[in-house]
């Protein structure tokens, strides 16, 4: 099985085709949540506002329709899933209302983690991260699939210290928490305690003494309820009281006192010197509030994608560290952004992430080549020649759109399928100006019958949305008519000194084979996707 691998495509089609049975050390998933308020989408257009791009990849995960009416046939007839997950499954629908958005959504969920449940090793973890609204839901779904002797924790992510949903007039309480449901597979899962350091006041309480050299420490009890060996003793004069026992061996206890380990009350009973400094700090409880999400005040600085739903890499680092080992495979079928990718490929984990839209894998292949060091990586499912480029076309106009601008290093921009056209495929961006951030227009054609008029309609969204330059891709090859008309449009002079072509036509086969835009370059190093100040007027965010 090949490891740091990004899979295109339905991740249902991609567990069943490449990987193995019992082969992940850790899978987590922060599926689309099922909640018309509150969709889980990672990405923005120009304008600011959610991605129809995304969202229409998952519509018919969420509204039910033959894809459901399939997938609950293949749960009932599946050689893996249990007799109780069946059963399940045949009463859930009428609970939440057959054919309602909600019996799609976890009939959805349902067939896949059937499959996640396949590929986990008997040692491994699952993390499901979901939040109130369907969660007790996907909890009894977990139960049915991974047995109710699996559930480890249902662990309260604390993302925000307060929330605006809670102003006057609302009637509720701020909603400021997610939950992860924590299953394992077998008896025998990895797992690495988490601690984290003690609060002010419990050092307070507790490690209230100082010895000579600085040290802070407890007076722990040497006592213990049960006897256990040689520890029925009279030590110093002193007997543990009645119906009480030492709670180590006098051996032990002689070690400890030439170590300085203990300290004598003023009636003469020893206690342990628990040094502060010795400790490892207090472990992780099941409520984590000491991560904030990415909005939180200062904190994701330098993680910023401008994305509501993006999850902290510290949250995702103390889930790796916790359930994993270095070297382990961690499986992110959902994964968006790529967060759990960019965390196991920084704690020495290999990885595989699956993702249905070519916005995904574009910006998590930014991700990794600007966030970490020298990744080497590899993209399942994408075309890798001609034909295959062709065949997506005719499969999937919008999805070999999103792919084809996302190859040449550009933002994808709309979904056609929702309203009017406006010519505009993408946006690339270049600052040639310090601090005066530029677009080029992208317009693609995965048809056959491309024209000259398509270059002067890119011509006149160029002058209507005052870019500097155009980006015409296309299948076919083109004419002498459309080169002409290109031509015709003239140059932009960048301030650095340099002519470039106002339309540029690239062909995708120039573009498998390596040709990129000839656009002016950023004049200082950038880190992450540029903030754009204006596009028609509102705010805007770049991939």
């Amino acid at each position: 099985m090949d490891t740091n691998v990004l899979y295109y495509g339905d991740n249902l089609e991609i567990l069943r085709k490449y990987i193995p049975d019992d082969s992940i050390d850790l899978i987590y998933l922060d599926p689309p949540f099922n909640s018309k308020a509150t969709y889980n989408v990672l990405f923005k257009e120009p304008t600011g506002a959610p991605s129809q791009a995304q969202i229409s990849a998952f519509e018919d995960s969420w509204h039910w329709g033959l894809e459901s009416e399939r997938a609950l046939q293949e749960i009932a007839a599946s050689p893996i899933a249990s007799a109780e997950v069946k059963e399940f499954m045949s009463v859930l629908p009428r609970l939440v209302g057959r054919r309602t958005d909600m019996a799609a959504y976890l009939t959805m969920m349902c067939i896949r983690l059937i499959e996640l449940r396949r590929v986990l090793k008997g040692t491994g973890s699952i993390y499901l991260h979901c939040d109130p609204t369907a969660s007790h839901y996907l909890k009894l779904l977990m139960d049915a699939i991974f047995g109710t002797r699996s559930f480890i924790n249902e662990i309260v992510w604390k993302r925000s210290y307060a929330h605006s949903d809670a102003k006057q007039g609302a009637k509720h309480f701020g909603r400021t928490h997610d939950v992860l449901l924590f299953y394992g597979k077998g008896e025998k899962r990895n797992w690495n305690p988490i601690y984290v350091p003690y609060d002010e006041e419990y050092i307070n309480t507790y490690y209230k003494f100082v010895d000579e050299t600085g040290r802070r420490f407890w007076k722990d009890n040497l006592t213990a309820a049960k006897p256990g060996g040689d520890t029925s003793y009279e030590w110093h004069g002193v007997k543990p009281p009645k119906g009480r026992y030492w709670a180590y061996s006098r051996k032990n206890m002689e070690r400890m006192e030439i170590e300085g380990k203990i300290a004598y009350s003023s009636t003469g009973m020893p206690t342990y010197k628990r040094y502060l400094d010795e400790m490892s700090g207090r472990p992780v409880q099941d409520i984590w509030d000491d991560i904030r999400g990415l909005s939180g005040l200062g904190s994701g600085k330098g993680q910023r994608l401008g994305y509501a739903t993006q999850k902290p890499e510290s949250l995702l680092e103390r889930i790796i560290n916790a359930s994993s080992n270095e070297g382990d495979v961690v499986l992110d079928p959902f994964c968006g952004c790529g967060t759990a990718l960019v965390a196991a490929q920084r704690l020495n984990r290999r990885w595989i992430g699956i993702d249905i839209t070519y916005l995904a894998i574009g910006l998590m292949e930014w991700r990794l080549k600007n966030m970490v060091p020298m990744p080497v990586y590899k993209v399942v499912g994408e075309p890798e020649d001609l034909a295959s480029a062709v065949e997506l076309a005719d499969k999937d106009k919008y999805q070999f759109q999103w792919w084809a601008v996302t190859k040449v290093g550009g933002q994808p921009y709309g979904d056609k399928k929702k309203g009017a056209d406006t010519g505009i495929d993408g946006y690339l961006y270049y600052m040639d100006e310090k601090d005066k951030i530029k677009k080029a227009i992208v317009s693609v054609k995965g048809g056959k019958n491309t024209n000259v008029s398509m270059i002067r309609d890119l011509g006149h969204v160029i002058d209507r949305e005052k870019a500097d330059i155009g980006v015409f891709i296309s299948l076919e090859k083109p004419t002498r008519p459309m080169l002409e008309e290109a031509a015709m449009k003239g140059f932009y002079h960048s301030p650095l000194g340099k002519d470039y072509p106002r339309i540029q036509i690239l062909t995708i086969e120039e573009i498998l084979s390596g040709k990129t835009p000839d656009i002016p370059p950023w004049i200082a190093p950038i880190t992450k996707p540029p903030s754009i100040k204006k596009t028609q007027g509102k705010t805007a965010r770049l991939l």
